[in-house]
């Protein structure tokens, strides 16, 4: 389940439009459909030959949790899908809210009986949908909108996003009554500026409007990026601002060194949530606002989520403000702070000897995209450190006599011992090293193919690769360079953390390089998460979309609209046992 991408204003969303006609090569107008963008919690229901089977939150947009037990009791959601020509296995998407009158209650309730009450609407849904006791989620008036689907076979849907919204309430599901199908972009404008007046008479929190492409076919063909589909954009809604005073600046240390500026506050109420502390970026951004200690602020809650000081109310500025004083020396560990000529970011200069890197980067380290070690959250962390029991990365991995044996910690140490096999990927992005992210470890990791290459690349060799430039380039090259890091590396490597080895003769082509593969269907021998892994072992690039672009694709049983798209761009298909077999031959080579 992928997030959108936000616009704030008409320009961004003309220049959304400018990019959809670009790629599709598209001169007249182009068919949307606009929604509310609830305020709520994203979840999805899997259907099976109409009955619900599962629902789960969005979480990272791959995993998920397991809340079946809770959303079975919500009235907006069928547990049995009406008489249709419904798929055998239909996934559909939507969010869960409490309207406002629901959120008077429960707090209400709340309150009657001495209990916490919540600060917004969207709190009370997902703290609804967490309870381990669905008779108290009964008790709560939550609904759920249904906006899309996801994974479907077995079976035909329109052709149409506004198409599927029809079918999907014929099924039974509900979808908004604000949904509208228009044409152009302007129109999209025009919807956004009317919802926004009636804004207040709905009845429910929204913090903006979606806009998507309504044709299927140009979805697919437009496609999405890592994060997020192309074919459709969110709309925000103004941030609601209020004043309020600033009462310190302090200074944190990231897991990479950066030192941020942050604005204590005074608590004020604004966006539905009560905001006592805001990230002022970096020195640049005191000096752009000229701000002081004392000062009274415009505080804003950019896209309804992130505090941020917009300015200062200079005709209330006290007599004994004071200046804000950057530090010379880290405030954890005493290191010298330093700077580069064309940065604005100040940095600890004491790597692993500083204790705030410590925790963040071991946090970082077993982060779900990286090494996966569940159960080594902050906590955890910050208690073995004070203990003294671990100081890096490395001593994650001792012996189970070691550290962490003894510490009620036995489901701790099994997924330390399971994350040992993992994906050089995984390792890269692991490190922590500043500027690569998930996608850039996965370029750098594709490019290079083995781990000692990738040690050994020149800033030219680096610069070669997909999306990585000088900033980043240098960043890892410094990386490889220090060799307090490659000994923590070492260690990593002796201790058994390992992949699978791929050490191609030099300019030798991986068996599926430059080919892009798609999955549909369900496969029984391996999970598509294991399917795709192992394509992309083998330098295919795995897709979720099918276009005139797509090489190969993999069919599983019920396997539904996908098949039927290949099939008619004549493009190759496979079973799982050939998928199998092919994986196999090149395997063997």
């Amino acid at each position: 389940m992928l997030s959108l991408d936000n616009v704030f204003d008409r320009d961004d969303l003309l220049d959304f439009e400018r990019r959809l006609r670009a790629r599709l090569g598209w001169d007249g107008d182009i068919e949307y459909v606009c929604e509310p963008k609830l305020d709520g919690v994203a979840v999805s229901l899997l259907y099976r030959q109409g009955v619900l089977e599962r629902a789960a939150t969005r979480g990272d947009g791959a995993i998920g949790e397991d809340i079946t037990h809770n959303v079975r009791t919500i009235s907006s959601v069928p547990l049995c899908l009406l008489e249709g020509d419904y798929p055998t296995l239909l996934e559909v998407r939507g969010e869960v809210y409490l309207p406002w009158a629901g959120f008077a209650e429960v707090n209400e309730q709340a309150r009657a009986q001495g209990e916490k009450v919540f600060v917004n609407p969207r709190n009370a849904a997902a703290g609804s949908l967490r309870q381990l006791d669905p008779g108290i989620t009964a008790r709560r008036p939550l609904q759920m909108c249904c906006h899309g689907v996801g994974g479907v076979a077995g079976g035909e849907l329109p052709a149409s996003h506004f198409g599927i919204l029809q079918a999907l309430r014929s099924w039974g599901l509900r979808i908004s009554g604000e949904s509208a199908e228009v044409s152009g972009i302007e129109r999209c404008l025009d919807y956004h500026e009317q919802l926004g007046e009636r804004r207040d008479q709905l009845g429910y929190d929204i913090d903006g409007t979606v806009c998507k492409v309504n044709s299927l076919a140009l979805q697919q063909t437009l496609g999405h990026t890592a994060r997020a589909p192309r074919w459709a954009v969110a709309c925000k809604f103004p941030a609601q601002e209020e004043l309020t005073r600033l009462l310190e600046v302090e200074f944190q240390v990231g897991r990479t060194g950066a030192i941020t500026p942050v604005a204590r506050l005074e608590p004020v109420f604004v966006g539905g949530v009560t905001v006592s502390s805001a990230t002022l970026h970096n020195r640049d951004e005191c000096t752009r606002l000229g701000l002081r200690v004392g000062d009274t602020v415009v505080l804003r809650r950019a896209g309804d989520v992130i505090p941020q000081v917009v300015s200062v109310v200079l005709d209330r500025r006290p007599a004994d403000s004071r200046a804000i004083h950057f530090p010379e020396r880290c405030p954890v560990c005493g290191s010298a702070v330093l700077q580069q000529d064309d940065a604005a970011v100040l940095r600890c200069s004491g790597g692993l000897v500083c204790a705030a890197q410590q925790k963040e980067a071991i946090k970082h380290f077993a982060s779900r995209k990286a090494m996966n070690i569940q159960g080594l959250g902050d906590r955890r962390v910050a208690q073995l450190l004070q203990q003294g029991l671990i100081h890096t990365v490395a001593d994650l991995y001792r012996s189970q006599t070691g550290p962490l044996a003894g510490k009620s910690a036995h489901k701790l140490v099994t997924s330390i011992a399971q994350s040992r096999n993992t994906s050089m990927a995984r390792f890269l992005y692991a490190l922590g090293i500043p500027q690569v992210g998930w996608t850039t470890a996965l370029n750098l990791c594709r490019h290079f193919e083995s781990w000692p290459g990738l040690c050994a690349a020149t800033l030219e060799q680096l610069l070669e690769v997909k999306d990585v430039g000088p900033v980043v380039a240098e960043q890892v090259r410094s990386f490889f360079d220090s060799s307090e890091a490659m000994a923590v590396v070492q260690e990593l490597l002796a201790l058994g953390v390992n992949w699978p080895a791929t050490e191609p003769a030099p300019g030798q082509a991986q068996p599926l390089q430059d080919t892009t593969w798609v999955l549909t269907g369900s496969l029984e021998s391996l999970t598509r998460e294991q399917a795709k892994a192992a394509l992309e072992h083998l330098g295919a690039k795995v897709s979720s979309s099918i276009s005139s672009k797509t090489d190969h694709l993999v069919a599983g049983s019920q396997a539904g609209s996908k098949l039927r798209r290949a099939r008619q761009l004549g493009i190759p298909v496979m079973g799982e046992q050939a998928l199998l077999e092919l994986l196999r031959s090149a395997a063997d080579r």
